[in-house]
C-alpha cells in the first residue's frame, strides 16, 4: 500500500524557512550596502524601507529601539551601509532584512573599526557608569585640550568668561586631526594629570566628518581619558557626532560651548543661589528668634519661676527616700560583713597547727587500721586457696591412688610397663607399692 506524502501548511513552511535563515551563522550578522528606497518612518517609530543595488533589492525594517540611536536622518535615495540579520516575515512568507545599525556609505572601513573598538572597550568596562567621576561643582581651575586656532577654543573661553570669569583656564594646544593628533592629545592629558593644577578637563574640537574626528576614536586617546585622575568632559563635533571619547569620558557635551556650560555654573545663577540661601537663612533666623521669644515668655509666666520653692519639694522627698534606702542597705551590708567575719574566724580556728596535727593523727590511725584489716583478709584468703590447692594436688597424686591397692611395674631400666608385650619370661621387674617395692621375676605372661 502506497504511503501518502505529508501535507505541510503554508505557515509550517514559513516557520521552517525562518528557523533555517535565523540559524545560519552568515545571515545572523551581516553588513549590506545599498540605496534607500520606499523609505517610511512610521508613527510607531519603526522604519520600513528597501535596500537596492543595480542587480537586486531586499525589504528591510529597523525597529524604533535601534533607529533612535542613529547619528543621522535616513532619506530616500541615500546610499547606506546597514548591519543586521536576515529572517522570514511569516505572515507574507517573504524574507527581509532586520537592521540593527546604519551608517552613510563611503566611510565603511572607518565605521567598522569604530564599532570594533567600541565593543572591545565596552567589554572591558570603560563605558560603565559606576567608573565615571563626578564633575566638581565649583572647579578651582579648568584645563582645555584642543586646537589653539579652531572655533572650539574660542567658544569655550568666551563661555567660561561669561559664566564664571574668576576661574583660571589652562589651555594645552594640540593637533585635533591627522596622524599626529592622537599622540598629541595623549601627551596633553598626561601632562595635565602630572601637574595636577586643574580639577576638570575639557577635551574636544569643532564639528567635521568622521575622518576629521577620527583622532577621538583612537584607542590610545580613549585609554588616556579613562586613566585620567582628573574628571574629563568630552566636547567633540556637533550634537549628532558620537566618538569613542564621548563614551569613555566622565561627561559628554554635545558641543564645545555646552562643555564649558557643564564645567561651571553661571555667575548669575550662583548669585541667585546665594540670594536664595541668604533669604532662607534670614527666614530661619527669624523663625529661631520668634521661637526663642515664645520660650522666654513661657518661662517668665511659668510656675517654676514664680514659685521656685515648689521645685524643691519633690527633690527633697526623693532625697529623704534615697537616704533611708541607703541607710538600710548599709545596715544589711554591715550584718552580712559580721556574719562573714565569724565564718572566716571559725575556718581559721580549724586551720590551727594543733588541730591539723590531731586531724592528721586520726587519719593515720584510721589508715593503719584499714591496712591491718586488709592484710589479715589477704592472708586468710591465701591460706584458704593454699589448702584448696593442696587437697587438689593430693587427690591427683599417684601415691593416693596406690594406697587403694594399685601398684606400678617398672623394667630394670626404670621404664614403666604398660603392656604384657613390654616384658619377657624370666625378666626381673620391680613392683612399686604405696609403702615400698618388690623385685619379681616373670614366670609366665598371658594376654587377656
Amino acid at each position: 500500500m502506497a504511503q501518502h506524502p505529508r501535507i505541510y501548511s503554508i505557515k509550517e513552511v514559513s516557520r521552517y524557512m525562518k528557523l533555517k535563515l535565523e540559524s545560519d551563522t552568515v545571515l545572523s550578522d551581516i553588513w549590506l550596502r545599498g540605496e534607500l528606497s520606499n523609505f517610511t518612518h512610521h508613527s510607531s517609530g519603526h522604519m520600513y524601507f528597501t535596500l537596492k543595488d543595480a542587480a537586486s533589492r531586499i525589504k528591510c525594517v529597523m525597529f524604533a529601539s535601534h533607529n533612535q540611536r542613529l547619528p543621522f536622518i535616513p532619506k530616500e535615495g541615500m546610499k547606506v551601509m546597514a548591519r543586521g540579520s536576515v529572517s522570514v516575515y511569516e505572515r507574507d512568507g517573504n524574507y527581509q532584512f532586520y537592521a540593527h545599525a546604519m551608517q552613510p556609505d563611503g566611510i565603511g572601513s572607518l565605521y567598522l573599526a569604530y564599532e570594533q573598538l567600541k565593543r572591545t572597550l565596552e567589554a572591558e568596562g570603560l563605558f560603565a557608569p559606576e567608573r565615571k567621576k563626578q564633575i566638581p561643582l565649583y572647579p578651582k581651575a579648568i584645563g582645555v585640550v584642543t586646537s589653539p586656532t579652531g572655533a572650539a577654543v574660542r567658544d569655550i573661553l568666551i563661555t567660561l568668561e561669561r559664566r564664571y570669569p574668576s576661574v583660571p583656564v589652562v589651555v594645552v594646544p594640540v593637533l585635533v586631526q591627522g596622524a599626529q593628533a592622537a599622540p598629541s592629545i595623549v601627551r596633553a592629558l598626561h601632562l595635565l594629570n602630572l601637574l595636577g593644577e586643574v580639577d576638570v578637563l575639557i577635551v574636544g574640537r569643532g564639528g567635521g566628518s568622521l575622518e576629521e574626528l577620527w583622532a577621538f576614536n583612537e584607542e590610545s586617546v580613549a585609554r588616556a581619558i579613562a586613566a585620567s585622575v582628573i574628571p574629563v568632559i568630552s566636547a567633540v563635533g556637533h550634537e549628532t557626532d558620537y566618538t569613542i571619547a564621548d563614551f569613555v569620558a566622565d561627561l559628554r557635551a554635545p558641543t564645545p560651548t555646552a562643555a564649558a556650560e557643564l564645567a561651571v555654573q553661571h555667575r548669575q545663577e550662583l548669585k541667585q543661589q546665594v540670594q536664595r540661601l541668604e533669604q532662607r537663612l534670614q527666614q530661619a533666623l527669624q523663625r529661631r528668634l520668634l521661637h526663642s521669644r515664645e520660650r522666654l515668655e513661657r518661662a517668665r509666666s511659668s510656675r517654676m519661676l514664680r514659685q521656685p520653692q515648689r521645685m524643691l519639694l519633690e527633690p527633697t522627698q526623693r532625697a529623704d527616700r534615697l537616704r533611708a534606702e541607703l541607710l538600710g542597705q548599709m545596715a544589711r551590708l554591715q550584718e552580712r560583713t559580721v556574719q562573714r567575719y565569724k565564718q572566716l574566724q571559725t575556718r581559721l580556728g580549724a586551720m590551727q597547727p594543733d588541730e591539723q596535727l590531731k586531724y592528721a593523727d586520726a587519719r593515720r590511725r584510721n589508715a593503719q587500721q584499714r591496712l591491718t584489716q586488709a592484710m589479715l583478709a589477704q592472708l586468710r584468703s591465701g591460706r584458704q586457696e593454699l589448702s584448696s590447692r593442696v587437697r587438689s594436688l593430693d587427690a591427683l597424686s599417684p601415691l593416693k591412688v596406690m594406697s587403694r591397692g594399685y601398684s606400678l611395674l617398672y623394667q630394670e631400666g626404670g621404664k614403666l610397663v604398660r603392656s604384657v608385650e613390654d616384658t619377657a619370661v624370666g625378666e626381673t621387674v620391680q613392683v612399686l607399692l604405696a609403702d615400698g617395692s618388690l623385685d619379681c621375676t616373670v614366670i609366665n605372661k598371658e594376654r587377656s
